[in-house]
Order: structure tokens, then sequence, then C-alpha cells
């Protein structure tokens, strides 16, 4: 009894790990750029029992002996990385990439006055002010957006309209007919399920890069320069998330049935060690 107890309890944990992953995608699914989870299971160490004879000779369909396990963990929670349906919405400052496994360059507080460069495909864009001359182009959340080089975008605040320029150019123009071009910082991610997942649609390169094998050059490339002209943008577009609603629903019932199973295999198991102990 205690060996099913156990179980259970290690399989609830890792259901419920999956019941927010779920969660998380649903409460995302207007989230431009976002990208939907999927949780994979894998089995945890069992024990091998033999209960038959090793000379018998019967023919057998399944392995000879019990297998005891001890349940079953979350070995990864994968991120589909599919396009997601583009919407058209007009608006200047409104981009979506049309080529997968490019992200812009959005530069998030570190928590020492500094900025340190996130990757997200959110692409709705707003103007900040900085001072009382100019203004900074920020993403839905106020993160700064940086250019090329990694610096925020500030320019005047007698803007008049933003136009976007093949290879990423954003040119803004202004009320006296005078423009200014900026190079939107844009990496192409590689190997993007080594990438560690933030909040929302944010993503960053994990601390123990070194540890699993590799280097920042293995994972991600700066477009700059000539590898520019690899980018796929439209403006006045935003990337859907690619959510599917009824998937994640359907997979929402199926792990709440799982939480239901193994939450009443604790309570009988609980039931039958009370009538053990209330043997006489």
């Amino acid at each position: 009894m205690l060996r099913t107890m156990l179980t259970a309890t290690n399989t609830l944990s890792q259901i419920q790990q999956q019941i927010d992953t779920i969660s998380n995608n649903i409460a995302n699914i207007n989230t431009a750029g976002y990208k939907a989870k999927e949780a994979r299971f894998s089995e945890m160490l069992y024990q091998e029992y033999f209960n038959t004879r090793r000379d018998e000779q019967a023919t057998r369909l399944t392995p000879q002996g019990i297998r005891y396990g001890v349940g079953a963990k979350i070995s990864q929670i994968q991120t589909n990385h599919a396009q997601g349906a583009l919407q058209t919405t007009n608006r200047d400052l409104d981009f979506a990439f049309t080529n997968e496994r490019q992200y812009f360059n959005i530069l998030m507080p570190d928590g020492n006055n500094g900025f340190n460069i996130v990757y997200s495909r959110q692409g709705n864009f707003y103007v900040s002010p900085v001072d009382d001359e100019r203004v900074m182009l920020v993403n839905a959340d106020g993160y700064p957006v940086a250019d090329s080089e990694g610096n925020p975008i500030v320019f005047n605040d007698d803007v008049e309209s933003f136009s976007l320029g093949e290879n990423g150019v954003l040119t803004v123009t202004f009320a006296n007919g005078t423009r200014q071009s900026f190079l939107l910082g844009i990496t192409e991610i590689h190997k993007p399920q080594v990438m560690k997942q933030l909040s929302g649609s944010y993503i960053d390169l994990p601390e123990n890069l070194a540890q699993l094998g590799f280097n920042a050059d293995d994972i991600l490339t700066n477009l700059i320069g000539y590898a520019r002209q690899n980018i796929g943008l439209e403006s006045g577009k935003l990337e859907l998330s690619n959510v599917d609603l009824s998937n994640e629903m359907a997979n929402l019932i199926q792990a709440q049935r799982s939480y239901q199973f193994n939450a009443r295999a604790i309570t009988i198991s609980d039931q039958m060690l009370g009538l053990i102990n209330g043997i006489r």
C-alpha cells in the first residue's frame, strides 16, 4: 500500500506541472508571437520481480516477472515553434516574421540597473517618452526594442509616420520631412530547444550553457550585414499565437482525469491501510 501511495504521489506532482503548462498556453492564446508548450512524460525507475521458474518453457507474449514502478515524471517541456497565423492590423508599428526561428531583440531589466537582451517574436511596438523631446521604441510590455548593436531605439517625438524597409530597416519620418533609419535587432535561433523559457513569449540563453556542451554561436546568430537579407518581416501584421484551443482543452481534460485517478489511488490505499490497522 505504501508503494502505491508513493507512486501516485510522485505522479500527482508531475501532472500538476502538466496542468500548469496547459493553463499557461490557454492564458497566452491572445499573446502575439507566443509558442505553445507541451509536457512530455517518461517512466521513472522500476523494480522487476521474477515470480516464475526460469526454466519454464511456456510461450509468453509478455516479459517474465512483475514490474513495480514508482510513477512517471516530465522528461521535457517541448516548445512548438510552428509559424502562427498572420493577422492584418494595418498599423505602422505592428511587425510579423514570415520566417521561423527569427526573433526581435528586447532589452529586459536585469535587476542591477542594467539590461539583458532577450528574444521574442511579439511584434506589436509602441513609443514611450524618454524626456521632453525624445521617445523610445518599446514593445507591449514596455521593454525597449534593441537595434542591431544592442542599443535602445530613441528618436525625436515629432514623429509623423513609420515605415519598414527591406532587411528589417525601420524608417522614422518627422513632421519637418526629415527621416531617420534604424536597423531592428533580429536574431536567428538555430537550436530553440536549448533556450530557457521566460515569462510570456520571451526566451533567453540558459546560464549553464557551457555545461550543456554549447556556446552562444552554436545556438543563435545575430543577423547583421549580409545576413540581414535572410530576414522575413512584414509590417501592418501580427503573428498570432500558435496555441490550438481545442487541443489544449482535450489535453487538460486528459490531465485532470489522470490526476483524479492517482488521487483516488491514494484514497483507496489509505482505506486499505485503515482496514489492516483495524484488524483484531
